[in-house]
């Protein structure tokens, strides 16, 4: 039998020599808050392989926390964004107007769920475009009240942190949030109460919606319903179809816009083009970025039309928001992203890390979790099954173990004990095999130490 050929090549220790000196440069000039999951310093990337300036070969199995679905500079985006470039870099959408901006508009429409008219406003970030949405959906409804979930994280802005729900890693320290803002529990089908089926649960956490709206606001008041159908910070949480399918009974019962955030799980990751569309449930505004833009800058809501042109004239948009370049090189991605062949791709993927991941928790005691969405998958590390306390030492000692030995991986998870796949989605079957390998070889390495094998 042939040898399958590794793409894992490591020269010197994960940070070499030239890596350590950059690192110690970052130390002295970017601020201490601003954290990293590797000591990978990158001198070039492409497709799912990334090399360091050390010479280090390695895979990419955090695609920059779901940015590289299509892959590390694919040639039609690169392409597209020179061919940008040589005519001009920015004149601001907000006093002119170019062809790019429009067409990347027009093609989110026909690719997003819902069949009703719409429009969409651009801006640079993930937390830009939640804080849009918000705020139109606000405008529209004239009501201030907004319903989020544990475990949600919609960004790093005053607005979308009061929105996020991991207060020790992202809230802590910078003061007061904004109000109007209600929590309610998410249907975490992992951690089911003890004396409750599963089906309990989720039938009691979708009466607890009916009874928020009576003990905690008026859905009189509420201008927004927002949710991640699957929760990415929280541990790649699947939410029931039928937990988003009450929500937009809700909604529509009572006027209130539902808002998807698909900033991490869309744009094909979980096998469709949008996770909410296993669910065949439709948002009246979604949420993108990340993987949007290959890698470029720039996000999007999508909505109904009449509750985008909601907002009065010069009420929203930026400077930046809808760069030329940016939006040339998403309207190449998202055209990958939506061919019927990338989709598969995507779905294959999603099986092989599934049923790789299906053994490992066979195997390994202290893996007490594996789950996900297509090729949005996670594996949850505990102290022992029966009482499920997560582990978070144990989950980042896998991760220096695995990064030292050739993959970039990064946490999740409320409790910070989960490890998250994002390759790329264009990583050969090949490549996803020799990744798994190096991290199942750190899992197991871990389960040795403690004597569990």
């Amino acid at each position: 039998m042939t040898e399958i050929k590794k793409t894992i090549d490591l020269k010197t220790p994960v940070p070499g020599p030239k890596s350590k000196d950059i690192l110690a440069r970052r130390a002295a000039s970017l601020p201490s808050g601003a954290a990293r999951s590797t000591d990978v310093v990158v001198e070039s990337a492409r497709g799912a392989v990334v090399k360091d300036i050390d010479g280090n070969t390695l895979l990419d199995f955090a695609g920059g926390i779901g940015l590289a679905n299509v892959g590390h500079s694919p040639a039609a985006v690169v392409n597209a964004a020179k061919k940008q470039l040589d005519k001009f870099i920015h004149t601001c959408a907000i006093v002119t107007t170019y062809e790019p901006v429009v067409e990347l508009a027009e093609l989110l429409h026909r690719v997003t769920p819902g069949d009703f008219p719409k429009k969409t406003l651009f801006s640079n970030s993930g937390s830009e475009a939640v804080e849009n949405a918000v705020n139109i959906a606000r405008y529209y409804t004239q009501r201030p009240a907004i319903i989020v979930f544990e475990g949600g994280y919609h960004g790093r802005t005053h607005l979308t942190l009061s929105l996020t729900s991991k207060y020790n890693l992202f809230k802590k320290g910078f003061g007061s949030m904004a109000s109007d803002i209600y929590r309610l529990p998410t249907p975490n089908m992992y951690r089911v109460p003890a004396g409750m089926t599963a089906k309990q649960f989720l039938d009691y956490s979708i009466a607890q919606l009916d009874h928020a709206l009576i003990a905690q606001v008026d859905p009189s008041a509420v201008a927004a319903i927002l949710i991640e159908p699957v929760q990415g910070e929280a541990g790649f949480v699947p939410i029931p179809p039928e937990f988003l399918k009450k929500l937009r009974e809700i909604c529509d019962k009572h006027n209130i816009v539902l808002i998807f955030d698909e900033i991490q799980s869309g744009m094909g990751r979980t096998g469709k083009i949008f996770a909410c569309e296993h669910a065949g449930v439709v948002p009246d505004m979604i949420t993108t970025a990340k993987s949007l833009g290959a890698g470029f800058p720039i996000a999007a809501v999508v909505g109904k039309a009449e509750i985008m042109d909601a907002p009065h004239l010069g009420g929203v948009g930026g400077t930046y928001s809808g760069s030329p370049v940016a939006c040339a090189a998403a309207i190449e991605a998202v055209k990958m992203i939506s061919s019927p062949e990338f989709l598969a791709k995507a779905d294959s993927v999603g099986k092989q890390i599934r049923r790789t991941l299906e053994g490992w928790k066979k195997q390994y005691p202290l893996v007490g979790d594996v789950r996900g969405l297509g090729a949005m998958r996670l594996v949850e590390f505990v102290k022992d099954r029966k009482s499920r306390e997560p582990d978070p030492d144990l989950t980042l000692e896998i991760i220096r173990d695995a990064v030292a030995n050739g993959i970039l991986l990064i946490r999740a998870g409320l409790y910070s004990n989960c490890i998250r796949l994002l390759p790329p989605l264009v990583i050969t079957k090949n490549q996803l095999a020799e990744g798994l390998a190096v991290l199942e070889a750190a899992i197991r390495r871990a389960h040795e130490k403690r004597g569990l094998l």
